[in-house]
């Protein structure tokens, strides 16, 4: 019932900075936790890190201080600024919502993803 579609990727060289947003649509129940992950080729796909309802973001230690989470629950929207990009970051990045069905079960959507290259 809930659609999520990320933009905002691309190609940047080593240093620069792009903002990725998450739009979610399809349904308006409120989304409790938004999510950032991402995926290297041959790896598994990796936390980047949540923002909470409550706007309280936490983030993997490899992005900590140059990634920022901020959401616009007006506009269903997420948004992963990232600065200081480092050809590490290069991934498929996947935008995850969280919905609460009852106090302890919930459903996940997922994005389709967006690629970020990043470029010595």
């Amino acid at each position: 019932q809930v659609q999520l579609v990320e933009s905002g990727g691309g190609l940047i060289e080593a240093g620069g900075s792009l903002r990725l947003s998450c739009a979610a649509s399809g349904s308006t129940v409120s989304i409790n936790t938004f999510g950032w992950y991402r995926q290297a080729p041959g790896k598994q796909r990796e936390l980047v890190g949540t923002i909470s309802s409550d706007n309280n973001g936490d983030y993997e230690d490899s992005v900590k201080g140059r990634f920022t989470i901020s959401r616009e629950n007006a506009k269903n929207t997420v948004y992963l600024q990232m600065s200081s990009l480092k050809p590490d970051d290069t991934a498929v990045y996947y935008c995850n919502a969280r919905i609460y069905i009852t106090r302890s079960a919930y459903r996940n959507y997922w994005g389709p993803g967006t690629q970020v290259t990043v470029s010595s």
